[in-house]
């Protein structure tokens, strides 16, 4: 399962653990009971774990996502630990994190908006609306220019022996970035509420929607009974 996003990007699930029934059974240990088969019943209790915020049933349910993604969206995507914390101790936290390191691995991919957005202007850290054409036709040119010098300065570093990991420095914040993350649901359904969401950044946006869309794949009803009371 896997659904592109943005120019170059993709999320992609890798593997998951449990299905529909394991929030069920998970709940349901308390009474020493076990089920095989999801029914109505089972609904109407997911339904009621959901309502009511019980969360730990929901953190049985672990997805693993390949994500390429901008650099400036994974900096707004590291900020999400709800649901993946493992421990209390700031120094132990387990975020589920792997990044691929340009220490190793060139950068060759960079995000090139569609469109350039305006500022809004009563909201310092949004947008709103477009520039005009021929503002977008200025602001095309300005960063293909830019791109440009970046990728020649960066090539002739390399080429000329320099360690990727000091010639990296020079790259801006929309170079492509490759992470795999697991998560339990209620991490997932967290990022999803905040981002999948009118003021965040519209790029982390497409990402919480595609993420959303592979959630009704891989956890159906599950997915379902939680959009239905909260999205």
């Amino acid at each position: 399962m896997k659904s592109k996003v943005l120019d170059k990007g993709f999320i992609e699930v890798v593997d998951s653990l449990g299905n529909d029934l394991t929030v069920v059974n998970s709940a349901r240990v308390s009474f020493g009971k076990r089920k095989e088969k999801f029914d109505k019943s089972d609904e109407r209790l997911v339904r009621y774990l959901a309502k009511y915020k019980h969360y730990s049933p929901f953190r049985h349910l672990q997805v693993q996502f390949h994500i390429k993604a901008p650099e400036f969206v994974m900096r707004q995507w590291y900020k999400h630990v709800v649901g993946i914390e493992t421990t209390s101790n700031s120094a132990t936290k387990d975020h589920a994190w792997n990044e691929i390191s340009g220490r190793y691995v060139p950068v060759e991919d960079y995000y090139h908006p569609s469109v350039w957005r305006k500022q809004s202007e009563d909201n310092k850290q949004a947008s709103e609306g477009v520039l005009d054409d021929l503002q977008q036709k200025r602001m095309d040119d300005t960063y293909d220019e830019l791109m440009r010098k970046v990728r020649m300065s960066y090539d002739r570093m390399v080429a000329a022996g320099m360690a990727k990991e000091q010639a990296r420095i020079i790259l801006p914040l929309n170079q492509y970035t490759e992470v795999y993350w697991t998560a339990s649901f209620q991490a997932i359904v967290n990022f999803i509420e905040l981002r999948d969401e009118k003021t965040s950044q519209w790029e982390i946006q497409e990402y919480a929607k595609a993420m959303k869309e592979l959630m009704y794949e891989v956890y159906p009803k599950t997915t379902e009974i939680w959009s239905k009371l909260y999205w």
